[in-house]
């Protein structure tokens, strides 16, 4: 198949730029599929605000300004913008959605008229996307995914020996880490001092409650952080659809509490993977027995080990073909 992906996202990347602590969800999803569309015999382009035009990995890199509407593609993938299929004529149309729009948004948006022209399925990926997009935003169908992490989290080396009484949140701060930092005061630390919280640069870091600003540089540093830690602190977000953060402590085999709001209650099985508390009490105490306890800690970390590479881009990239 002839496949191009569009993207009118602000960073100018290409899969070269796959380590950069810019790279977010969407851009990761695209570079990603790309590659692995590619091994599969596929033909791909995809068009964004790169600068310099590029082959990498067979994989054809170009500005958005030339895209070519005198070309046919089997698939025209968009980011989140379906207003970028003028750019391109295609057989069929696909749209990655990474947020939660209401109808009314969508429309202030500008995608309303391009999506009844086009006619593109919608990527979900998961039942909390599927229940919080509106049903005529699915009209034209859905294609169900759930995505991977980076091959450098599949091969790093676990060892038990370098995991210190340390939790760690590596996702966005305004994914609640207020509501982390603020129970991590007033109802983990107070009861044992010795832990440390590591956390995505804030201005409510605080070293008197042992909360302390993790490597934010690009993911080999911030996989330096995560190999110590002994578990991941999550609340969740209602804006999070998928939280890659904790797909990648599930692949370095790190237990996560949250409170499940948003897709998280998705991404950990309670008890197996880790802990979905019903309030912050619950959250708290689920924290402390991690903490505390070894064996259960052991346990928990142990079922992560049996799971760990069970999810792979290319297994992405082959689900995503079977559902076109």
């Amino acid at each position: 198949m002839k496949i191009c992906f569009l993207d009118n996202s602000s960073i100018p990347y290409t899969s070269n730029d796959l380590n950069s602590k810019l790279i977010r969800g969407g851009e990761n999803a695209i570079i990603h599929l790309s590659n692995e569309l590619s091994q599969l015999g596929n033909e791909v382009e995809v068009y964004n605000n790169n600068k310099n035009n590029c082959i990498i990995n067979e994989v054809k890199w170009f500005n958005l300004n030339c895209a070519n509407k005198n070309l046919t593609y089997d698939v025209a993938f968009t980011n989140n913008d379906i207003r970028l299929f003028k750019n391109v004529v295609a057989r069929k149309y696909v749209a990655f959605s990474h947020s939660i729009q209401s109808i009314e948004k969508f429309i202030r948006k500008g995608q309303l008229l391009s999506y009844f022209k086009y006619k593109p399925k919608i990527v979900l990926l998961g039942n909390y996307h599927n229940k919080n997009r509106n049903y005529l935003l699915k009209l034209f169908g859905t294609i169900n995914l759930k995505w991977a992490v980076d091959p450098l989290f599949l091969k790093t080396e676990l060892n038990e020996n370098l995991i210190e009484n340390r939790a760690i949140f590596t996702s966005r701060k305004d994914r609640n880490l207020d509501i982390l930092i603020k129970l991590w005061k007033k109802e983990i630390f107070t009861k044992n001092k010795s832990v440390k919280l590591y956390t995505t640069p804030s201005e409510l870091i605080d070293n008197n409650y042992n909360i302390f600003e993790r490597n934010f540089g690009n993911k080999t540093l911030m996989i330096q952080d995560l190999i110590k830690s002994k578990v991941m602190l999550l609340p969740g977000h209602k804006a999070e659809l998928y939280c890659i953060a904790a797909e990648e402590a599930r692949e370095l085999c790190i237990p996560i509490v949250t409170l499940g709001i948003g897709s998280l209650s998705e991404r950990v099985e309670h008890g197996i993977t880790g802990f979905i508390a019903k309030n912050t009490d619950e959250f708290a105490n689920y924290t402390l027995k991690i903490f505390n306890d070894y064996d259960l800690w052991k346990k928990i970390r142990n079922n992560l080990i049996e799971l760990r590479g069970t999810k792979k881009w290319a297994i992405v990239a082959s689900n995503l073909v079977q559902q076109l």
